[in-house]
């Protein structure tokens, strides 16, 4: 039986092939699409979940509340690692994971130099590696890094740094050109799904010492993981942390200091806080991704009805016979399942050649090893099987109903209309449908794009053009040549200014940090400290709103804050805060010297956070360098080769500020692009649908064109006759998508302090854009069913 409606199914798809090719696109790019969408948003999810004992994982992160609003941070102060191991019972362990970097030396047998990188590193001692089971190929992840000194790299870094991964263990890499680190073991490469890209792990025991009192600096560099034991709870921790906060944190009035234990899981979807990996991906956008999948099928499927049933016309003989000869309507419903299914698996394996051709640019995109595999991720080919039965149910089931249910005596007699070939209105209603959901994505698009250009074109209070960011060293004997090293730049043609710092004045590295302005008793909210030199200003182009600029120095001995600081501090002149006293971290004590105006210091998502700077040559970790932007790459060469001069046991790495901004809004920029992909594949989808739909009337209406050509009607009044009715239908399907689509911008935008003012236009485009393409679409179609000769129409009444 199964056997005989294929071979029905076949005959019949090839018969009706205009239709069959219009579906199977519909159908195979909709279906692509999701399968894109589900390999992206399974990878997401698989971020962190390699780890036997990821669901007892959590990272402490730190939470402020002040009156009026709030901030967020991934690090912890340094002395809470200990304090934590003492004071929660229920912890099996507590890993600290510091970061660091700096330039790793490697040298041959006879003591030369064989190898100078640049690198990231990060601190961490044996209790890391009991929390992540990363395999190890040699040594004992229990006893290594125990010992200072030491260090431990992956796979990929001992390859990089001794040609061959076992001749790794023993040998010796010198750190930042004073620390010698014996080489203990090494362990296999981080997958590229996890949060923490460790590749060089230095033993924590020789950084330990550092700033273990102090309890109100928070920096983003030093994070901290807990192992809960076996058979304890989140909950668990709340009276332990209650007495914890009382016991350790300073009770700043107003201020609400808090600490939250965040689940493995949501480490890499949590954008509040972020990770070393400087990438997270949202629920918000995983949900969004999700919707459009869902979108893009529901429209496919929208197509197959309603062609399906406009079909049903033409197929009305082969039914009406088919009942007269003794088939029930089971097996007729059967038989159009079974086309329908075939369709649908034949748009399986186009939509499989599309995933497998389109999913480089996505990888690309997304910066991530994207893979489309059915033997390696089973799950794929669970999820397609699945798609194919959904789709094929989903899209076939109600037309097969509609067909089967044809009376015999008016199929024989040829008076089955489109009218009672299924419910017109139900047609009418999936066109809607269908645009509305259209409608939708193009005034997402637009507001999307209208938030990303308003980012790039916002001022932000700082000149961010032609800065280049070198880093530079900060060791003692390197601290000596800053001076040199600024004066030779400043002399290269180009250069236009100069100034060390420990960030720019937007940066996603921030040391908060308490102060206390004009008393001894720390104020309610914590500072967002930046060390500066005297030229920070200028280099920037900050604007000075009272006082002057810092003077040279290389200690802290003044201070200069933004706009936000005196209003949280409820100072309405900015010239009553010169002169006053602040004491920062409990150490630098000095007086306020200028009031800058407000900066963005951070991405626009978040608002502008109360700033102070200062000049301290040990915490400056770059010079910026404002270059004249018509002389930007014989500047950076010359910068290079000034830099390589002043500090040649260093390795010269830069980046621009420009560039780190761009950074900050990725996340945006991709679903911009994907919003603007995905859109115009749903207006295809919609729009050959419409346009199989248009020339299924137009052929259905041939005759009733003819007479109305006979009788006198114009071409141009059979267009808009056969226009009018879709226009309607997209008009009503504008009124539809109005208000869900304002729901969703409004939602989006919500998570931007500064954001566009969202109004009619975006809207009014969308439906003049719909409109257009419908327009276009079905007059191309009736223009020609309208200029058929009434002759042909008409010789066989």
């Amino acid at each position: 039986m199964f056997k005989l409606n294929l071979k029905i199914a076949l005959r019949n798809l090839w018969k009706n092939r205009g239709y069959t090719l219009i579906n199977i696109a519909g159908l195979s790019i909709g279906m692509a699409s999701c399968i894109l969408i589900f390999i992206f948003i399974r990878y997401q999810l698989s971020y962190n979940q390699q780890f036997a004992k990821k669901d007892r994982i959590y990272r402490v992160v730190s939470y402020w509340k002040y009156p009026d609003g709030e901030e967020f941070s991934k690090g912890v102060p340094m002395p809470l690692v200990p304090a934590m191991r003492n004071d929660f019972a229920m912890l099996e362990d507590v890993a600290i994971l510091q970061r660091g970097g700096g330039v790793i030396k490697v040298k041959d047998p006879q003591g030369k130099e064989r190898l100078k990188i640049q690198e990231r590193t990060f601190y961490v001692g044996p209790e890391f590696f009991r929390l992540f089971d990363y395999p190890w190929l040699q040594g004992d992840p229990q006893k290594d890094l125990v010992e200072p000194y030491t260090v431990a790299l992956s796979e990929e870094m001992a390859v990089k740094l001794f040609g061959d991964w076992h001749r790794a263990v023993g040998q010796t890499i010198n750190y930042n050109n004073k620390t010698d680190l014996r080489v203990t073991g090494v362990f296999a490469d981080i997958p590229q799904n996890t949060s923490n890209p460790i590749k060089i792990a230095i033993s924590y025991a020789g950084f330990e010492s550092r700033n273990l009192k102090e309890w109100n600096n928070v920096n983003d560099g030093t994070e901290c993981y807990i192992l809960l034991k076996e058979g304890q709870g989140i909950a668990d921790l709340d009276a332990p942390k209650t007495a914890f906060l009382k016991k350790y944190y300073q009770d700043s009035g107003t201020t609400k200091s808090d600490l939250f234990f965040q689940p493995l899981a949501e480490i890499h979807r949590d954008e509040n806080f972020g990770n070393f990996s400087n990438k997270t991906t949202g629920m918000k956008e995983i949900w969004g991704l999700a919707i459009i999948g869902v979108f893009l099928m529901l429209t496919a499927c929208i197509n197959f009805v309603n062609l399906a049933t406009a079909q049903a016309v033409s197929r009305s003989k082969e039914v009406g016979v088919r009942k007269v000869m003794g088939s029930r309507r089971s097996d007729l419903v059967l038989q159009f399942l079974t086309e329908t299914l075939t369709l649908t698996f034949f748009a399986l394996l186009l939509a499989c050649v599309i995933t497998e051709a389109a999913l480089p640019s996505l990888a690309g995109l997304f910066k991530e090893k994207l893979s489309f595999s059915l033997i390696d991720q089973p799950l794929i080919m669970v999820f397609m099987t699945g798609l194919v039965i959904f789709v094929g149910l989903l899209a076939g089931f109600y037309p097969a109903l509609i067909i089967s249910g044809l009376s015999p005596v008016l199929a024989i007699k040829n008076k089955v209309s489109m009218g009672n070939a299924g419910s017109g209105a139900l047609r009418k209603i999936l066109v809607v449908l269908q645009f509305a959901i259209t409608i939708i994505l193009i005034t997402g698009t637009l507001v999307v794009l209208k938030q990303m250009q308003f980012m790039r074109e916002k001022p932000l209070g700082f000149n961010a053009s032609a800065i280049a960011l070198p880093s530079i060293p900060g060791d003692s004997l390197s601290i000596l040549k800053h001076d040199i090293l600024k004066a030779r730049i400043l002399r290269i043609p180009g250069v236009l200014s100069a100034s060390f710092c420990s960030a720019a004045p937007s940066s996603g590295d921030n040391n908060l940090t308490n102060f206390a302005y004009n008393s001894s008793k720390d104020e309610d909210f914590q500072i967002n400290s930046k060390s500066a030199d005297e030229d920070y200003v200028k280099t920037f182009k900050l604007q000075m709103v009272a006082g002057r600029v810092l003077s040279k120095s290389d200690t802290v001995k003044e201070f200069l804050v933004n706009e936000t600081v005196l209003k949280k501090l409820n100072i309405v002149n900015p010239q009553e805060a010169i002169g006053k006293i602040i004491r920062v971290s409990g150490r630098y004590k000095a007086p306020i010297v200028g009031v800058v105006k407000d900066f963005n210091n951070m991405n626009l998502r978040e608002a502008i956070s109360p700033v102070i700077l200062y000049s301290s040559k040990k915490s400056s970790q770059m010079l910026a360098v404002k270059m004249d932007t018509r002389q930007i790459p014989a500047v950076m060469k010359n910068i290079e080769k000034m830099w390589n001069a002043t500090f040649p046991n260093h390795v010269f790495s830069s980046t621009f500020m420009e560039e780190d901004i761009n950074h900050y809004y990725e996340s945006e920029q991709v679903m911009g692009t994907l919003f603007k992909v995905f859109a115009s594949v749903i207006i295809f989808i919609a729009f050959i649908g419409l346009f199989g739909l248009v020339s299924f009337v137009a052929t259905q209406r041939t005759r009733e064109m003819a007479i109305r050509k006979v009788l006198g009607a114009t071409t141009f009044e059979l267009v808009r006759m056969l226009n009018t009715s879709f226009i309607i239908m997209v008009f009503i399907a504008n009124l539809v998508a109005w208000p869900v689509a304002y729901i969703f911008i409004s939602k989006w935008l919500s998570r931007y302090t500064y954001r566009i003012e969202l109004n009619i236009w975006p809207f009014v485009l969308a439906m003049l854009i719909s409109m257009l393409v419908t327009l276009l679409t079905v007059s191309l179609r009736s223009y020609r069913a309208a200029k058929t000769n009434p002759v042909d129409a008409l010789k066989y009444e």
